[in-house]
């Protein structure tokens, strides 16, 4: 039950932090900092993902980070230090010590590097310090020019899923999903607790919302992400007051729930944010991996993209294009390429070499 979640993972987005002026909203700021301490002080374990650093940056400035990567950069710069001063002030005033932490896609596509991040922020919170989380935009352009984690909506959903959380809030300028645009449509009606993020589900979002990078449809994709790996999730609208404090009012927002649970190693592979490369296989190899959960073999390989290394995460396609599982390659691209549509008892006579009878082991294969 949503109630009993012990571990949350709040996502405040840009616009839910600041005015009509584009300056931080220090109201709204500091009344979410005060019931987060109530929720800390009830024995919740907190951690928080902000955006709102290019932002600040920008008004700090008087630049337009629209005009250049490199000015969206210094902007970041320029602001995290003051977003985070903010997060940090608010919650000594109620005694409880916070910890920053900047976060890229290596962080996590990164095996090692995701195993020590699990454990600082372990570590953290058995030490009863929140967490404040952030990209770091200032040394990571492809975060600003591709948007990977969508304006922190994954990145809040990949922590969650990652460390173990129950609950994924994410604190929006919106009450939750809508069964059209409340914007255009007059007659919209709030869906209050989702199933499952079906493609039908997927098509009532919209694009991003204005001042930010993300939007509905990023908010699902965070949502489908967290509840994938069996936690609850939930959009709220932080213009409502102590919406915070509602956060188990099933009146409140739109609730998503739990859909499976997936071990800590097959989440990485799922969720990793740098897929290095694709395989394309037929229908025999596909019925395998889906139905009776077995390994990929060579000779169900038909196409290989990119450009890979053994023990990289990698995407495999149906022959209709449609991604439907990812797994750690046992072998190169260039080996792959070397071996498709071969038996197995070939690979260590064209290659020279074998590794294994698989080119993705079952226990490396993830279907999603």
């Amino acid at each position: 039950m949503i109630e009993n979640s012990k571990r949350i993972v709040f996502k405040f987005g840009t616009n839910i932090l600041r005015n009509e002026y584009g300056e931080i909203s220090l109201a709204h700021l500091y009344s979410f900092i005060e019931d987060l301490a109530y929720l800390y002080k009830q024995g919740k374990e907190i951690l928080i993902v902000t955006s709102g650093a290019v932002g600040l940056g920008a008004k700090k400035l008087g630049i337009d980070t629209s005009l250049s990567t490199t000015l969206k950069q210094a902007a970041a710069s320029v602001g995290q230090p003051m977003l985070m001063s903010i997060w940090q002030d608010g919650f000594e005033k109620y005694g409880i010590t916070t910890a920053q932490l900047l976060l890229v896609e290596e962080d996590f596509a990164n095996r090692k590097k995701y195993l020590s991040l699990r454990l600082t922020l372990h570590k953290l919170l058995e030490n009863k310090v929140i967490p404040i989380i952030n990209q770091n935009d200032a040394v990571s352009p492809s975060e600003l020019e591709h948007a990977s984690f969508s304006d922190n909506d994954k990145l809040s959903s990949i922590v969650a899923s990652k460390l173990d959380a129950d609950l994924l809030v994410m604190v929006s300028d919106i009450e939750g999903l809508y069964d059209k645009n409340p914007k255009e449509f007059d007659d919209a009606k709030l869906i209050r607790c989702v199933e499952k993020v079906t493609p039908k589900i997927e098509k009532l979002a919209q694009g991003a919302s204005k001042g930010g990078r993300g939007g509905m449809i990023t908010k699902l994709i965070g949502a489908k992400v967290a509840t994938s790996s069996g936690l609850y999730a939930k959009i709220v609208n932080g213009k409502t007051p102590n919406i915070i404090r509602k956060i188990f009012d099933k009146n409140t927002g739109t609730l998503f729930l739990p859909t499976k649970t997936l071990s800590h190693k097959k989440r990485w592979i799922a969720y990793a944010t740098n897929i290095m490369g694709s395989i394309t296989v037929n229908e025999g190899a596909k019925s395998a991996i889906v139905d009776k959960q077995k390994s990929l073999l060579s000779i169900g390989i038909v196409k290989v993209q990119g450009n890979f290394q053994r023990g990289e995460i990698i995407s495999i396609y149906d022959t209709n294009n449609s991604e439907f599982a990812r797994g750690i390659a046992s072998y190169s691209s260039s080996d792959i390429e070397k071996i498709k549509g071969l038996h197995s008892d070939k690979i260590e006579e064209v290659l020279g070499y074998k590794f294994d009878d698989d080119v993705v082991i079952k226990d490396n294969l993830v279907v999603i």
